[in-house]
This record gives structure tokens, sequence and C-alpha cells, in this order.
């Protein structure tokens, strides 16, 4: 599950990318969410990508919550449940919907605490590194690429403790 989440949701939005080029879609000024937005035709592709990481990633860490502690098992639950709320209230082409907004704030809330509460494998630079891309996706024109930049960031540290065998499950 540390490995499918990840996958599916990088996937996605990589797929996703290639597939809205010639509309104009940029992955440095366009948000990812773009992707998932009411009307375009990766809608279904994205959805799938938040969805199997809101479900895969909680999956995850709650099979290694007694190497991940309690603490950031809870991030990454919380980090499952923003991802479906971003799912679950997609971006319409007009406006953006403040449920969205506040449902992708706690995704990436939960994603940039779980590497720095880590019991087994702490790592606050990369936590606090993937915090900053992340609150800086609002002040600027590379907020796609500051998102893409902070987002991977956990994915990889994800995908890296699902790899080490730390969890059979995974």
């Amino acid at each position: 599950m540390g490995v499918l989440g990840p996958t599916a949701f990088v996937g996605a939005w990589v797929i996703g990318t290639l597939l809205r080029r010639s509309d104009g879609y940029s992955p440095v000024s366009d948000p990812i969410s773009r992707l998932a937005e009411v009307g375009t035709s990766t809608k279904p592709l994205m959805t799938a990508g938040f969805v199997t990481f809101g479900i895969a990633v909680p999956a995850f860490a709650l099979a290694d919550r007694e190497s991940l502690g309690g603490p950031a098992t809870a991030a990454l639950v919380l980090a499952g449940l923003g991802t479906l709320g971003v799912a679950a209230t997609p971006l319409q082409p007009v406006d953006s919907v403040p449920a969205h907004a506040v449902a992708a704030v706690a995704g990436y809330a939960g994603l940039a605490l779980a590497p720095m509460l880590s019991r087994a494998d702490r790592n606050v630079a990369l936590g606090a590194l993937a915090g900053v891309c992340l609150a800086a996706t609002g002040l600027g024109p590379a907020h796609g690429l500051l998102q893409r930049a902070g987002l991977t960031l956990v994915d990889v540290w994800i995908v890296r403790r699902a790899l080490s065998g730390r969890v059979a499950s995974s």
C-alpha cells in the first residue's frame, strides 16, 4: 500500500499532464487539482489517483504504525483524508472551491508532518522542506512546480519506507 498510493497519485498527474499539454495545462504554473477539474478529460484519471492515494497511504500507515509511531501514523491518515477531500470537492472551471482548499491544506500538513514525526526514521529536514514547498504554492507563478516538489519529497519517503520491508503488507 505504501508503494501503490504514491505511485498511483504521481502516475495520474504525470499521465494527466501529458494528456493536457495541448490545451495549455502547465505542470509549472497549474496545480495538480486542475487535472481533476470539473469538465476536464483527465478528471476520471486524476480522481482515481487521489482516491487510490487517499485509501492506500492511511492503510499503509496503520499497518506500519508500530515503527512509525502514533503521531506520524495520524499525520499520514490526515494526508489520506485530505486527499480524499480534494477528490470529493473538485475545482470548478471559473472559481476555486473553499472546501477543496481546506482539504488540500489538511493533506499538505499531514504529509509534511509525517517524516518529522516518524519514530523509526525521523527526517525533520525533509518534512520541513516539503512543508516550505507546499506552503509556497500560494505565493507565485510556479505553484504547480512547488506543489509537485513538496508532494514528491514525501511520496518518495513513503515508498522508501514501504520498500524497506518494515511492513510485510506494503
